[in-house]
């Protein structure tokens, strides 16, 4: 059953944050990781729209999903992260 990884993310350093841009979606694709949206156009329906960017990445379960998250690539990729974004990460089981 695929998993997504839905992030929410506010940019606050562009220039610190390419160092997490540029290390995430090998950690991804390690894991087979496939990219459904990443900070497209947002199109609010109802209640407060999400701060910044929003991220979807599906993986083949659950179980893949949370090892690619646990990584040693991913967890590098986050420090990268630290101090240049704030973020909200999960992962949704899909049908």
């Amino acid at each position: 059953m695929p998993a997504y990884w839905i992030g929410m993310l506010s940019v606050t350093n562009p220039d610190k944050f390419k160092g997490y841009a540029d290390r995430a979606p090998a950690a991804i694709a390690k894991f087979g990781g496939k990219m459904l949206s990443r900070g497209g156009q947002l199109t609010n329906l109802e209640g407060a729209p999400p701060p910044g960017r929003i991220a979807i990445i599906e993986f083949k379960d659950v179980a893949t999903a949370k090892a690619c998250y646990d990584s040693p690539e991913y967890q590098e990729a986050k420090r990268q992260r630290e101090g240049a974004a704030t973020a909200q990460f999960f992962i949704v089981e899909g049908l």
